[in-house]
């Protein structure tokens, strides 16, 4: 029988003790110790395996556990690095849950991950000498966090505290242990009062981090390095591990041999179609796989989107409607299946996120692009939708930008395929009212309008805009995948004579041939545009 799959078991300790299936990433471990960065931060998208790595390395070298058991067996153990198992005090804080609709909640969300921290050491130092200074201000802290009494002056020290008092009682600098560590900055951004919350946690970060005497070695993980934000510009010393970086690049998600040898032993294979997926990610050239997805794919056994929507997700929404020209015609080959060019800035600004730069830069950290080619000395990066798995994000994304009604549009999208017109235009036009400004009144933002709404076909069609056929540029292109389904073309006109403008558009791509190189039926549509008004001509052709 084969072995329960950890989907949703983040806990390291857990997944061994209970059995699950575990692929093997202990030689992080080896890579911390030899890289010796005093304080390193590792950006991944989400469900990458963060966490799970995060508590891999706290339940090796954590001093007050015996962790013999769950790592016999495991890499880490046949290497020189054995003996170091259980031997450095570890504070160990996730801020993944830490959320909270105003600036005091969450501080306080924070003050309970600091309060697990001292409550675990709490036993180990009841025998010392309370009245020595550091001791005293270790019991004192522990009393106004179980209290809630906390002062935000003392919360911003707490952690700093603790690093000198397993410091002084061991003898030995702790490793300090931080997951997620940019979520309360997103949550307080969406919250609408990021600055405050930034003003606290910068120096709760820097008190701890910069210069601490006590600290042997800190890892932090997040989606994003956030830049200019007062956190990093005082806390200037990490190393930054991106998806571009070789440090840690193969042990967060699953390299291809991993994920062929975790579907074999759920008897699948890891055929094209899977690969088309899942695959795509490229972490400083390592080809890499989504490992949320993967597992829940050998659970189910169904090929289907598994990547949950975030606050990340939300987050990315935003700003795209809030960016430019330049990055919407980029977004627009996109997702038309290509590669785009771009000026790559991944230490994300919270306050520039409108910046083509930075708004690509969050979304390469959050998993919706991969970096195919790099050139570091013009800042110029080749990028690409990973898989199909994130074509069904960007679908959202693109609705978003268009405040497309979801289901209106899916009845009018059913309405397209099944050659339903009378149906389909009456759909259309409502959208159009509903989704464009009155003044968008150049063609170009109706055939984006369109565009963005077929992209929800990509599975019935391949779909191109602005392509060379026949004798001409066509507007769109949808060449149906099934026989038994018309193709589709689609040419757009702006002007105040919308009734004759439909009727060039449709005798343009018949004159054209923007259907050359299609075989079967073809439906032909002209659509003409003055403003909010629209009028349809169409006509099916066979070829």
């Amino acid at each position: 029988m084969a072995q329960p799959l950890a989907i949703g078991i983040d806990d390291f300790r857990e997944i061994k003790e209970q059995g699950y299936y575990y692929v093997d990433k202990t030689l992080m471990i080896k890579d911390f110790l030899m890289y010796k960065n005093k304080v390193a931060l590792i950006t991944r998208p989400r469900r990458f395996g963060k966490t799970l790595n995060m508590t891999m390395i706290r339940d090796f070298f954590d001093i007050t556990q015996d962790s013999l058991s769950i790592f016999s067996g495991l890499a880490i153990m046949d290497t020189e690095y054995a003996d170091r198992i259980n031997s450095v005090p570890v504070i160990s804080l996730s801020f993944k849950g830490c959320s909270g609709t105003t600036v005091e909640a969450i501080r306080a969300s924070v003050a309970m991950e600091i309060l697990k921290e001292y409550v675990k050491y709490e036993v180990p130092l009841k025998e010392v000498d309370r009245e020595q200074w550091v001791y005293e201000l270790f019991f004192k802290t522990l009393k106004s966090l179980k209290e809630e009494t906390i002062s935000e002056t003392n919360l911003k020290y707490s952690l700093s505290s603790l690093l000198e008092a397993l410091h002084t009682f061991y003898g030995i600098r702790p490793i300090v242990l931080i997951d997620e560590y940019d979520n309360p900055i997103i949550e307080a951004h969406q919250s609408g009062y990021r600055i405050e919350f930034t003003n606290f946690y910068a120096s709760f970060l820097t008190h701890t981090l910069k210069g601490n005497p006590h600290l042997g070695q800190a890892l932090l993980t997040g989606i994003q390095r956030v830049a200019k934000e007062s956190i990093f510009s005082k806390l200037n010393n990490p190393v930054i591990c991106t998806v571009l970086s070789k440090q840690y690049a193969a042990y967060f998600g699953l390299t291809e041999e991993e994920t062929n040898t975790l579907l074999e032993h759920y008897d699948l294979q890891l055929s094209e179609e899977v690969k088309d997926y899942y695959d795509g990610y490229c972490f400083s050239g390592i080809d890499i796989y989504n490992p949320w997805s993967i597992l829940n794919y050998a659970n189910e056994k169904i090929l289907k989107p598994y990547w949950l929507k975030t606050s990340t997700n939300a987050l990315i929404t935003e700003s795209v409607l809030e960016a430019n020209h330049t990055f919407h015609r980029n977004f627009k080959k996109l997702i038309e299946h290509e590669t785009v060019k771009v000026t790559l800035n991944l230490e994300a600004s919270f306050a520039e996120l409108p910046r083509a730069d930075t708004l690509w830069g969050l979304f390469v950290n959050a998993g919706y692009l991969t970096v195919t080619d790099a050139d570091y000395r013009l800042k110029r990066f080749t990028v690409r939708i990973p898989n199909e798995e994130i074509v069904d994000e960007f679908k959202g994304i693109v609705s978003a930008h268009a405040k497309l009604s979801s289901d209106l549009l899916q009845e009018m999208l059913v309405a397209l395929t099944e050659g339903e017109m009378e149906e389909f235009f009456e759909i259309y036009q409502q959208l159009v009212i509903e989704s464009t400004s009155y003044y968008d009144n150049k063609e170009n933002a109706y055939h984006m309008l369109f565009l963005g709404m077929v992209i929800h076909l990509r599975d019935l069609y391949n779909i191109t805009s602005n392509i060379e056929s026949g004798h001409g540029r066509s507007d769109i292109i949808m060449e149906s995948k099934d026989a038994s389904r018309a193709h589709i073309v689609i040419e757009f006109k702006e002007g105040t004579d919308v009734e004759k403008l439909k009727e060039q558009a449709l005798a343009q791509i018949q004159e054209k041939k923007y259907y050359s190189g299609l075989v079967g039926d073809i439906l032909c549509l002209g659509i003409a545009h003055n403003k909010k008004a629209c009028q349809l001509a169409y006509e099916m052709i066979k070829v």
